[in-house]
């Protein structure tokens, strides 16, 4: 059909009528064509009264707003397209056991919904029984985010990591089992290393564990149960075929393989999923995922050969974030799977809207505080900055000599290609619009704040940049329940003597309060004056500052990172060991005094909410578990 077109190299517009084409209707099945020809060409289509419009484009890169292919239908141990690969968050869970990345309840559930937008398949929300913030967060999740279907049917599994104990898989499913799709996650390491020196155990008693909590977790009514051998990449292959198969016996409908220390080559991670997909009885059972960890910078790769090697499930997080090292990058897997799925992956494909990329990026960086650094793939400050000559001048002349992916694709404009400058004149509306094209969804009051923010902005500099309005909305909307809201700070500092710092600061309720200070300069007098009020210890553990754009009159973010002297743990979900809560905090402005307090100040409200919320532990039990 396309070949009588292409022939014709002058042909602009034409009407084919094909006799074997369909008949189309409401209720078709929506039908693709694929053509090849120069850039731009107009043609149509023409069956009896049906008319259909095509405008043909250069495949690459990739066009903005591309169409998905339609998710299957969810069976927990079952994908009816074998192309398709489940998309698993564990941004919540693992994500938030990175140092200083301690979410609120608030911030939780607001992730959860974005990831919800972004169309991840599963959210792993949390270990609901490391505290009883963790388990209230999961289950507000489970309970909204859960429930919320879209028009296509979709709604995300949630789920609860549990170690393999009655007590913590009861707790697990207590907080998941609100949600239309619950899961639960149970897992128990099975290298030498760690049967030796952390559990204490032989093998047949932790194959004896693994069956009965995989059978206990099914006899509570929860039909979709993980498994993962912790740190299957140092396990025995035998050893994980055996146990496997027999959790798989147990009720097991999805498989997680980690690569725990992230110690594996992508051709040694893609041969074990291999060696397990083919030595493992009823494997073809089960979904098949990977997990695996960042510590010799090759968990993006390692994923990508294990779904290439059969597995059709993924565990990532936004940004990459976890302990040490952390995970699989969610931006870099997906991405590389639409990139290059079709042409390297054997057609393999996900269900994600990767428009809404930028913007879940954007929320996790600035609630966790964990900012990425400017050359981290897609979603970096510099991953669609070219300041070379050479790539400039491929750039002006074709977007894709240098771009494998149209940024657009991912959710991010750019300022240049915006056609909306914004300055001191502009007004409310402009402002909404700009928002919108950034990916932010705002209420009334929430628009009200950021307008007279970017007002005061404006009126300093003649033109306000995208990253000046991110900058604002970061410092408005990404911020925690107010505990203390900084109203004033007056600094005197210089050469001459001590630097001192008025502050004054508002209670939730409006109480102000007025403290002075004298310090070593003004952001440690500043610190000071509100530790006065606050009278909160903490110890500030890490403090950095970065300007958003260009110039003398650029708005700066700050960050710091406080670990309160005061006993905040949490139990470690792989550990089982108690750990010590830190607490960032995030704050912009042209002033970098103010912009620090702000981030002090954020950070403290994130503490003292913590301290509210989770008065004492959900008890748990380690992993001596009888059947």
């Amino acid at each position: 059909m396309a070949s009588s077109l292409l022939r014709n190299p002058n042909l602009s517009s034409t009407t084919i009528t094909p006799p074997s084409l369909p008949t189309f209707s409401s209720q078709s099945t929506p039908v693709s064509f694929r053509f090849r020809p120069s850039p731009h060409r107009q043609f149509s289509l023409r069956r009896e009264s049906l008319r259909i419009s095509c405008s043909i484009s250069d495949p690459s890169p990739l066009p903005p707003h591309a169409l998905r292919r339609r998710r299957p239908e969810y069976i927990p141990n079952r994908i009816s397209d074998p192309n398709y690969v489940r998309v698993f968050d564990t941004t919540l869970r693992d994500g938030e056991q990175s140092p200083g990345a301690t979410l609120t309840s608030k911030e939780k559930l607001d992730i959860a919904r974005q990831l919800a937008k972004l169309g991840v398949d599963i959210i792993e929300a949390g270990f609901p029984a490391a505290s009883k913030d963790d388990f209230e967060a999961v289950k507000t999740i489970a309970e909204t985010i859960g429930n919320t279907v879209d028009e296509n049917g979709y709604v995300p599994v949630i789920c609860g990591l549990s170690r393999c104990n009655k007590k913590d898989i009861e707790t697990a499913w207590e907080a998941v089992k609100y949600a239309k799709r619950p899961r639960i996650h149970t897992f128990i390491a099975t290298s030498n290393i760690h049967l030796e020196y952390k559990l204490k155990k032989t093998k047949e008693e932790v194959i004896e564990i693994a069956r009965n909590m995989v059978k206990f977790a099914r006899s509570l009514g929860c039909e979709d149960v993980e498994f993962s051998p912790e740190d299957a990449g140092r396990s025995e292959r035998e050893f994980l075929y055996e146990i496997l198969g027999e959790v798989i016996k147990a009720g097991a409908t999805t498989l997680n393989i980690p690569d725990t220390v992230g110690i594996t080559l992508p051709s040694e991670f893609g041969q074990l999923i291999a060696d397990i997909k083919a030595n493992t009885p009823g494997i073809e059972n089960v979904i098949i995922s990977t997990h695996c960890q960042n510590d010799l910078g090759l968990s993006t790769a390692n994923t990508l050969s294990g779904a290439h090697s059969g597995a059709r499930q993924v565990e990532v997080t936004i940004n990459g974030i976890g302990e040490r090292a952390g995970n699989a990058s969610l931006e870099e897997v997906v991405m590389a799977i639409k990139c290059r799925g079709d042409h390297v992956l054997g057609g393999l494909y996900t269900g994600l809207d990767t428009r809404h990329i930028v913007m879940t990026s954007k929320m996790v960086e600035e609630y966790t505080g964990m900012q990425t650094q400017p050359h981290k793939a897609i979603v970096g400050a510099n991953a669609f900055a070219h300041e070379s000559g050479i790539h400039q001048d491929g750039m002006l002349k074709h977007k894709g000599t240098y771009e494998i992916i149209c940024p657009e694709e991912i959710g991010l404009e750019r300022s240049n290609d915006a056609g909306i400058v914004l300055g001191k004149l502009s007004g409310r509306h402009a402002l909404k619009d700009r928002l919108t094209e950034l990916g932010y969804e705002l209420d009334d009051e929430q628009l009200s704040t950021i307008f007279w923010r970017f007002k005061s902005v404006a009126e300093q500099k003649k033109k306000v940049t995208d990253a000046d309005i991110i900058a604002l909305v970061s410092d408005e909307v990404f911020q925690p329940e107010a505990v203390w809201k900084l109203l004033d700070i007056q600094i005197t500092c210089g050469t001459l003597g001590l630097s001192t710092a008025t502050v004054k600061l508002a209670e939730a309720d409006g109480k102000e309060h007025v403290a002075c200070s004298m310090g070593t300069g003004p952001v440690d007098s500043a610190y000071k004056a509100v530790d006065l009020i606050v009278k909160e210890p903490a110890t500030l553990l890490e403090y950095s500052m970065n300007a958003v754009t260009e110039g003398i009159d650029a708005i700066a973010t700050t960050r710091v990172l406080i670990r309160g002297n005061n006993n905040y743990t949490a139990t470690n979900a792989i550990t089982g060991e108690e750990v010590q809560r830190t607490f960032s905090g995030t704050g912009a402005g042209m002033d970098i005094v103010v912009s620090s307090v702000k981030a002090y100040v954020g950070a403290l409200n994130k503490m003292l909410d913590f301290k509210v919320k989770s008065p004492k532990k959900i008890p748990s039990q380690n992993n001596r578990v009888t059947a």
